[in-house]
Parts: C-alpha cells; structure tokens; sequence
C-alpha cells in the first residue's frame, strides 16, 4: 500500500489516497503506521476519499487516532487532504476547485489554498465553521454546584477534578476552563507559563475525566498580548502533539469571548505558527497555515 507522510507545523500522520489504495481495518492501521518505533510514525492515519453519495464536496477525509479511535476532523491533517488531493491529482479536475470543499466528520469545509514555485500547494486558509458554544453538544456534562465563572451560556466554568501535585499553582492557572467545540471538543485552560504545565500527566487526567463521555482536547494557553498566544496540546487519542488547529482555533474563540485578546491572533505552537481569526459578520473561524510532505513509501504489512 502507498502511502504520504505529511505534517501541518509537525502534526504529523500517515495519509492514503483512497481514490488509489484500499485500507480494510483503518483503526488497526492507524495503530500499526502511527507506532513511531515499530511502524511509520505519526499521530495516526487519515484517509483520502470519495464523498458520499449526496454530499456536495470534492473529497472526503476520514481521521484515525494513533490509538485507532475515529475523530472527526483534525485542522492541520484537513489542509494536508487539500494538498494531497491537489499535488497528487487525486482525481480528474480537483485542481479546477478553489476553494476546495472537503467533508469531514464535523460537516462539508471550504478551504482556499496557496501554490509555490513549485506548483505545489504551499499554504491553506480553512472555513472552520462556527464555533459550538453550548456545552450539552460539545460534549460536557456538567456535575452538579458547577459554577459559572462570567461568562453566559455556562461556557467558563471551575473544573470539578482534583489533580495532584499543585501543579496549576506552578504555571500560574488563571481559574476555571472554557469549552469550545469547533467539530471536535476542545477544554481551554488559561495560564502565566505554558511551559510550566506538567502537560503529560495532566492531559491524560482531563482528557478521560469523567465529565467527558467521549473524551476532550486539552489545550493550556499563555496570551502575551490582545494578538499572539502561545499553546501546547495534549490531543484526545494521540497524546502530546506539536500542533492542533481545530484546538487553536478553539483557543482563538475562548481567548475572545473571555476578554483576553481580539478576535484574530497569530498561535505560537511547538510545530510553528499559526493565523487565526474569528470572524464577527459570519461566525465561522478561520484558520491559515502550511501543509508539508515529508516522503512517499509503501508498507507491506506483515
């Protein structure tokens, strides 16, 4: 089987042209290809398709976690998809189509994208959609004496967990948590030193939190000024990554509606930068960044 390996600011997966090849177990593949001692490499498996029937878009994307589960749709793979389906001509005319609409488990994206010298596509601007702020359908379930913290429609609120070693003493947290699902579900934590998160023991613990049924992202930001920020990521299923659009576009809406920046600002991440603006007329969020291919290969699995 054929695959690409591409990163959008080193979060990185697996990615297969399913106009092209065909993955029958994609959970078990995910976790396969993703290993990073015994397989490729990455934070799991997506997969370049066909639409569905009925659905008006150019080509589908499917996402599969390092840990095999299914999420519905990762900011910085959808704009690698666009590159894929655009430089590898993944099927007749797709290069006619800009913007390109892709669907996604979160729903049908737009996204315009920027060629290089090469030809290639070097840069994608994402129609993130409108940001989900009610927390029922984002995916929280709030427990009983939760306690809003200024802020309309129970969004910000005191995270109920007790997690050991006083470590939101050490990175200075700034209270409670903001949810935010921007097709995915998203808890931002605002705090004076990201680097100080002991972000590998307490990512876990939220992520699993019993408050979340089916898992959350987990985000700790340090906002420098009303236009640049700087995160770190513990993603649901994969861990720590180095980048996560959706979460920094979540980020980008929490760091608004709280008061603590406009609604366009320039994310720090460990992978790189990213550009991002909430846009008031529309609602939608939209996300610019590079999408970038590491090699080619094929696997023969074993």
């Amino acid at each position: 089987m054929r695959f690409v390996k591409m990163h959008g600011l080193g979060n990185d997966y697996v990615y297969v042209d399913g106009f092209r090849e065909t993955v029958d177990d994609p959970p078990s593949a995910a976790r396969r290809l993703a290993d990073r001692h015994f397989g490729i490499g990455g934070d799991g498996l997506i997969l370049l398709l066909p639409p569905e029937p009925g659905v008006d878009a150019h080509v589908r994307m499917r996402m599969f976690n390092a840990d095999g589960s299914e999420a519905e749709m990762c900011g910085n793979g959808v704009r690698c998809v666009c590159k894929l389906a655009y430089d590898h001509e993944a099927t007749p005319g797709i290069r006619d189509h800009n913007p390109m609409r892709i669907q996604t488990g979160a729903g049908v994206l737009s996204l315009r994208y920027l060629l290089g010298a090469t030809g290639r596509v070097e840069r994608v601007t994402v129609d993130m959609g409108a940001p989900e702020l009610d927390v029922g359908r984002i995916g929280v379930n709030l427990p009983d004496g939760a306690r809003a913290i200024d802020y309309p429609a129970m969004q910000h609120f005191a995270f109920p967990v007790d997690l050991p070693d006083n470590w939101a003493h050490h990175c200075a947290m700034e209270g409670g948590m903001t949810c935010i699902g921007m097709g995915n579900p998203h808890a931002v934590f605002f705090c004076e030193s990201v680097a100080d998160v002991p972000l590998e023991r307490v990512g876990p613990a939220i992520e699993r939190a019993s408050i979340f049924p089916n898992r959350i992202n987990v985000h700790f930001v340090q906002v420098h000024d009303r236009a640049e920020m700087t995160m770190r990521t513990w993603e649901r299923g994969s861990g720590v990554t180095l980048a996560c659009g959706t979460g920094a576009a979540a980020v980008c809406v929490a760091a608004a509606l709280t008061g603590r920046a406009d609604r366009a600002a320039l994310i720090h991440l460990p992978g790189g930068d990213l550009e991002l603006a909430w846009d008031e007329p529309s609602g939608h969020v939209f996300m610019t960044g590079p999408a970038v291919e590491v090699f080619t290969g094929e696997w023969h699995p074993r």
